[in-house]
């Protein structure tokens, strides 16, 4: 303020402000925050009208630029944006910095597709905190179960997540949670308790995960179904020892079962190898019966044939053979003398025992094993009181004659 403004005493008193002074300071604050430079001492004021229009207009476009800049935005790799224009559906846009008309015209819903989000059925956060109403569900052979199960899924579509399902909430759970309680439960219901509790856990699973993504596809909720994990799967609480008990019979049995098919698996297979080798053995009894009978029979015809040209020398040759082969294993030999009445007894046995220079006569120890074996017995000579052959031939020139001696 100047100290020759003439109003100067009555704004000191409370007087009504001065609107062409309020207007040249806005105006000077405005050219000072454009970089323009003061006016100098020789030039006139403005206006009060030119100066507020210059200052309304500055801040108008600067209003401007900061409405267009709104519209901007930046969209991740792992999201898409949907553009909607006056609350409806327009475009959708990829990763990248990208601009949309700003409020109120349109707006843009970021929507991440790689996000793996969980809802939980029959339990929240852990398995003791069960849900009963969630969790109990029948069987097919009429029996009450409870199974605990996540769900994990992420988006597919981003268009038909927002707009093409009902959803009461940003992450899509309620809608899973519903689709997949109604497919377990129809899963469930189709088998019986012991498959569910023992080995169609695996198969349980993967059926609930094929009818929870036809329902949401039918729903058009553009969500897709990644895993379903089957948590827990017991009998409710309150026949939980019975049904112990009954699993614990059932896997004895199955161990029983098992050892049979064992012990099975290790009899039938020697069985059939005695029988196999019983039956070879008989074969090979059989071969060896025949060829020796056929053998018997065409050594029979050869000495036929030879005991027909000489019928004394071929009885006489088999008689010594029967003999030497009846008398080989003996010990004891018996000689008839024809000559008178008296029979020679030689006992070979004694006499090869008081041979063997091991034996101990005084103590009656016998030999070793080794010196009391029996020796093959000789032919006594004709001194011990044996005669000779007839044919004056030896037993050994007589095994001969079926070489093609006469």
């Amino acid at each position: 303020m100047s100290q020759n403004d003439p109003n100067r005493g009555r704004r000191g008193n409370d007087g009504p402000p001065d609107l062409d002074e309020i207007f040249r300071g806005l105006n000077a604050r405005v050219a000072r925050l454009l970089g323009a430079k003061g006016a100098g001492p020789g030039t006139p004021p403005p206006s009060p009208g030119t100066a507020f229009r210059g200052g309304a207009g500055v801040v108008g476009g600067v209003l401007l630029a900061l409405w267009l800049a709104s519209g901007l935005y930046v969209v991740d790799a792992r999201e898409q944006g949907v553009v909607l224009r006056m609350g409806s559906f327009n475009h959708t846009t990829d990763a990248g910095l990208q601009w949309h008309l700003p409020y109120p015209f349109e707006t843009v819903e970021i929507v991440n597709l790689t996000e793996v989000r969980s809802v939980e059925i029959g339990y929240r956060s852990a398995a003791k905190n069960r849900v009963p109403e969630e969790s109990l569900m029948l069987t097919e052979d009429q029996n009450i179960i409870d199974v605990q199960l996540s769900v994990q899924y992420d988006i597919k579509d981003a268009k038909a997540f927002l707009f093409l399902n009902a959803v009461s909430d940003a992450d899509g759970k309620d809608i899973v949670k519903q689709a997949a309680e109604t497919a377990i439960r129809e899963v469930v219901g189709k088998n019986n308790v012991d498959f569910v509790l023992n080995e169609g856990r695996a198969q349980v699973a993967a059926e609930s995960r094929r009818l929870i993504q036809n329902i949401l596809d039918r729903y058009g909720a553009g969500i897709r179904i990644s895993k379903v994990n089957i948590n827990n799967v017991q009998p409710p609480e309150q026949v939980l020892a019975a049904f112990d008990d009954a699993v614990k019979a059932g896997q004895d049995k199955d161990k029983l079962r098992n050892e049979g098919v064992a012990y099975a698996n290790e009899v039938v297979p020697r069985a059939r190898g005695l029988a196999a080798r019983l039956v070879a053995e008989a074969e090979g009894y059989r071969q060896q019966v025949v060829s020796r009978a056929e053998g018997d029979a065409a050594r029979f015809s050869q000495v036929l044939s030879e005991y027909n040209k000489a019928p004394k020398v071929m009885r006489d040759r088999l008689y010594y053979d029967m003999m030497q082969q009846v008398l080989n294993n003996s010990t004891k030999v018996v000689v008839d003398q024809k000559a008178g009445n008296n029979l020679l007894y030689l006992p070979l046995d004694k006499l090869i025992q008081a041979a063997t220079p091991g034996a101990n006569h005084v103590t009656g120890t016998e030999p070793s094993p080794q010196a009391a074996a029996p020796q093959r017995p000789e032919q006594p000579s004709p001194a011990q009181g044996q005669p000779a052959p007839k044919n004056g031939r030896d037993a050994s020139r007589g095994r001969d004659f079926f070489g093609g001696e006469r």
